[in-house]
């Protein structure tokens, strides 16, 4: 039966939360503080349930209309805050990051501390990335995103959010890749790619797939008919490992990428530096939003050119580049082996120098001098203990932390006051319009 319940606020997770009857906490799918409405509850915990709106009885101020036709519950799960107005998102994000920094980091000046959330005035069509699930269902591909609250897909024929070269370009590339494959035959095609530049009209697909028989003429010769803005088209073979009984899958193991038509790579501009990506490399897909958060990272960082600068877990090179170009000297540290042959690439190409280190921060990064400025852009996971050691180590007089996780980001911070840093500001960066996740750059000194 459902519950008729007020929204007061949003979780770090996307939903809004209310109080049932019984006193236990409510979070509420795509609800808006302010909202009144009657909840159906999908599961149930002791201390908390979890449901979604069924039916709104009285509409919050802050809500505005969703833009994309397949929003909300039992529709495409990508997006949580479509219905909610920009200001009201990016205030939430600030209470989620003042709000992490003060539980679990124990900072007791993080509202002051904390910036008002900086981002660019567009909200829609600003990703450069996006990635569709396939799957084969009766003998029929399928592509398209999860759906809310199911493990089945949506299969929209455009993204709102995606900066797409042509209209309807998600149909169209299912259209073809269903014709390329055939409506039996399994070629092991487990997601699709597509990386779009407004900047450069750079445009590519990425078909990822086991390794094995692949179509590859067919393939290049319809998605060139549906899509001739390709520029490339590429075959990402990760080999899926089988999940073991009562045990967490293991990532897929990449095993390389055939170039099956075009540069083989996707190039963006950022900051003013040309990047070529290939198609396993991590990019940020908000490419106007990104230039705000490298101008405070260089801002926060300061370097000048008798610096020694380090960049941990420096992917492509977004902040090697500029690094690079500002300080006296730099080492960038990346694990991934496509993103360390893409910053080299990318600093070549620009003219620029620094030593680059393949391996893991913490392991493989001791014979590093210590340095006079460090950026950190780790996983969603945080800093290791290694790795904080390893910061510790190279005592870095200004430490610039980039986090797309806050509680993650408040744990190190906790870990690396106790050290002997200080935090100096909090900026949150709205990378993400439309969706509950925020990146966070912390500015320390020693």
């Amino acid at each position: 039966m459902p519950e008729i319940l007020s929204l007061k606020r949003l979780s770090a997770g996307g939903a809004a939360i209310g109080q049932m009857a019984d006193g236990r906490i409510a979070f509420v799918d795509y609800g808006c503080p302010g909202d009144v409405a009657e909840v159906t509850i999908d599961k149930e915990k002791p201390r908390f349930v979890q449901g979604h709106i069924s039916h709104l009885i009285e509409a919050s101020p802050l809500r505005r209309a969703p833009r994309c036709p397949v929003f909300g519950w039992e529709g495409c799960g990508g997006c949580q805050w479509q219905h909610l107005s920009l200001d009201a998102a990016r205030a939430a994000k600030r209470d989620e990051v003042v709000d992490a920094a003060t539980r679990i980091g124990g900072l007791k000046d993080a509202e002051a501390l904390t910036g008002a959330v900086i981002g660019t005035d567009a909200d829609f069509g600003y990703r450069n990335k996006i990635e569709l699930e396939a799957r084969l269902h009766k003998g029929r591909l399928e592509l398209g995103f999860h759906r809310a609250g199911s493990g089945e897909l949506v299969s929209p024929d455009a993204c709102p959010l995606f900066c797409a070269p042509q209209k309807n370009l998600l149909k169209a590339v299912s259209g073809a890749l269903r014709y390329a494959l055939g409506s039996t035959t399994d070629f092991g095609l487990s997601r699709v790619a597509l990386r779009s530049s407004v900047r450069t009209g750079a445009f590519e697909v990425a078909c990822i797939t086991e390794p094995g028989p692949f179509p590859r003429a067919r393939v290049v010769r319809t998605l060139k008919a549906a899509c001739p803005q390709a520029s490339s088209i590429v075959r990402i073979l990760q080999k899926t490992p089988v999940r073991g009984a009562g045990r967490r899958a293991a990532a897929p193991q990449f095993k390389g990428v055939e170039v099956l038509a075009g540069a083989g790579y996707w190039e963006e501009e950022l900051g003013g530096f040309n990047y070529k990506i290939s198609a396993p490399t991590f990019f940020q897909v908000n490419t106007a939003a990104a230039e705000l958060l490298v101008a405070h990272v260089l801002a926060a960082v300061a370097v000048d050119g008798s610096d020694r600068a380090c960049d941990l877990y420096c992917g492509a090179g977004t902040f090697s580049l500029p690094l690079a170009a500002g300080a006296g000297a730099l080492v960038a540290v990346e694990s991934s082996g496509p993103a360390l042959r893409d910053l080299r690439r990318n600093l070549s190409g620009a003219g620029l120098c620094a030593e680059v280190i393949g391996g893991d921060v913490g392991r493989d990064t001791g014979g590093i001098a210590p340095a006079d400025a460090l950026v950190t852009d780790p996983p969603r996971a945080g800093l290791s203990e290694a790795a904080r050691t390893e910061i510790l180590r190279l005592a870095p007089a200004r430490l610039v932390y980039v986090s797309c996780d806050p509680a993650t980001l408040a744990r190190d911070l906790k870990a690396l006051t106790a050290a002997g840093y200080t935090l100096r500001a909090l900026q949150p960066v709205d990378l993400f319009p439309q969706t509950a996740h925020v990146e966070c750059v912390a500015t320390l000194t020693r």
